[in-house]
């Protein structure tokens, strides 16, 4: 896990995603949650640090989860959690952690209030499977939970779904500072201002900063974006930034020049 060099520095949280499905890594479908689930969790004191695109086949999951629970303070997984035969990934965290594969009987519960009489369905079942041990996370939309087990956080793969339960999981995390940005835009190409960031970055190496080009209104411009957890250093570097680009000739936009 995850932790800063500087004693006296804030504890930096840390997250990974392990995106579970062969429907993404086919193209069938495109990914809705990283975007989500980075934002809300950077909000909550937690920086997404990697994701993975993982097929439905359990040692590959299994791997992956592994690999990513031992790195990162907290690891959320989506998709594979549904009724069918390929919705694998509660067997695979079991797997994971060594643990047996149990209906939980709140889940059961839960599932019984959502359907009519004698339509829960060994099928729909399926749904009520967590590993021994695990916690429940509540699904407001469709009842079937999803689950935590260690720092493990298991969801569902439709947005919707995953967005009402990523809710439930925030009583579990502990965040440090939330990682804030500010912007700044230029209407030139990012070669003509490469050594003038990186010289601005060597001032302030604590600052993340990156360059970002885009196409707009019939011209080529670069958003340069600075991330960091201390205001005041952020601020400080900004201004530094800004003005380096003027020093330059090169005029700065605050904030990003709209399409």
């Amino acid at each position: 896990m995850t932790t800063t060099n500087n004693d006296t520095a804030p504890r930096i949280y840390t997250a990974a995603l392990a995106i579970i499905g062969n429907e993404i890594l086919s193209g069938r479908t495109q990914d809705a949650n990283l975007a989500h689930l980075a934002k809300t969790l950077n909000g909550w004191g937690v920086e997404m640090r990697e994701v993975r695109v993982v097929p439905d086949v359990e040692a590959e999951i299994v791997a992956a989860v592994n690999a990513l629970r031992a790195r990162y303070d907290y690891v959320f997984t989506t998709g594979g959690i549904g009724p069918t035969h390929d919705d694998i990934t509660a067997d695979s965290i079991a797997r994971a952690f060594g643990l047996a594969l149990i209906e939980h009987p709140a889940a059961i519960a839960l599932l019984e209030t959502h359907y009519p009489p004698g339509e829960l369905t060994p099928v729909r079942r399926r749904m009520a499977r967590v590993p021994e041990g695990a916690d429940l996370i509540e699904n407001p939309i469709s009842k079937a939970p999803g689950f935590k087990i260690g720092n493990v956080f298991v969801l569902a793969g439709v947005p919707a779904i995953m967005k009402a339960q990523l809710e439930g999981t925030r009583p579990h995390i502990a965040g440090g500072r939330t990682v804030q940005s500010e912007t700044v835009s230029v209407l030139v190409g990012e070669s003509r201002i490469a050594i003038l960031l990186e010289d601005v970055q060597k001032l302030y190496p604590d600052v993340d900063m990156g360059s970002y080009p885009f196409f707009r209104k019939g011209s080529f411009g670069t958003a340069l974006v600075l991330r960091g957890r201390e205001p005041a250093r952020l601020s400080a570097a900004m201004a530094a930034l800004t003005a380096a680009l003027v020093a330059a000739g090169v005029e700065p936009h605050p904030g990003e020049i709209p399409d």
